[in-house]
């Protein structure tokens, strides 16, 4: 037989442990994680990827869903970062904003100081689709100087060899167009894709060359169980393909954890990402 007040004992304890994890754990998630700038350095091997072009620098910014009240020391910590990291191309692969129609100009303003070797490209993602006009994200993007691709795509020509890239329409509110995107690619050069959601990774890559996707839209989960890396929730056209690197043929996937939250502004165990990564040749 059970000790009764024993088994009460034990079951208070419990509680008072479990309340005694929580709280911090609320705390974190909320005050303190949202706030952290993670970078991430990879290297990532392309089979495709020109020997000459070995060691090219992209850093990936994702679904920033600016908050002016509450993101501007963390865009700071992005620039800073930058500042020390210097890199051959900047890409950002949507979701600017949530919803808030008259804070983009604030965002490309406060990013427009962001430098790269070979430019800075966009691409859009569904909270922007859903709330703005093409030609409100173009412009207010090529204001700040950076080009703006939306089924779309530019060559650019580094020592002696052309790069691709693509900016695909995001499939959750757009209309993607592969033919448009593809239109001025020449056969032998290697692509980059800038596509929102990562899931397409696996329809795109059997019908255009694609030797990298950049993709965002899933925030990597938001909130990771720990050690573990489980992700709870996930969103559409992110299931398949949550946070990280994937390879599968000649291709690969990179999906970055993201700047920003939707909904509650909280993240665990998955701190905001500015990606650095550095294409190797297999040669």
């Amino acid at each position: 037989m059970f000790d009764k007040a024993r088994l009460k004992r034990i079951s208070r304890r419990s509680i008072l442990g479990a309340i005694g994890v929580g709280v911090p754990s609320t705390v974190w998630a909320s005050a303190i994680e949202p706030n952290l700038l993670s970078v991430t350095k990879k290297d990532i091997i392309l089979p495709r990827w020109p020997a000459a072009l070995d060691g090219f620098r992209i850093a990936q910014l994702t679904d920033i869903h600016y908050r002016p009240d509450s993101d501007e020391k963390l865009l700071e910590k992005i620039k800073t970062a930058l500042k020390k990291e210097p890199v051959d191309l900047i890409v950002l692969t949507g979701d600017f904003v949530t919803d808030e129609k008259n804070i983009l100009p604030d965002l490309f303003n406060s990013l427009k100081s962001l430098e790269a070797n070979h430019g800075i490209i966009a691409s859009p993602g569904n909270h922007d689709r859903w709330h703005f006009s093409s030609a409100t994200i173009r412009k207010e993007i090529q204001s700040a100087g950076f080009d703006y691709l939306q089924n779309a795509g530019t060559m650019l020509s580094i020592k002696g060899e052309n790069v691709y890239v693509t900016g695909l329409d995001t499939i959750w509110g757009g209309h993607p167009a592969t033919g448009p995107a593809w239109a001025g690619h020449h056969r032998d050069a290697p692509v980059i894709s800038l596509v929102h959601e990562p899931d397409p990774f696996d329809d795109l890559r059997v019908h255009k060359r694609v030797d990298l996707q950049l993709s965002g839209h899933t925030h990597g989960g938001q909130c990771r169980v720990p050690l573990i890396g489980y992700a709870p929730v996930k969103v559409k056209y992110g299931r398949n393909y949550i946070y990280g690197q994937y390879q599968k043929d000649d291709s690969c996937l990179w999906v970055g954890r993201g700047i920003g939250t939707v909904g509650p502004r909280v993240r665990f165990a998955c701190a905001p990402e500015l990606a650095i990564l550095t294409l190797r040749s297999s040669s």
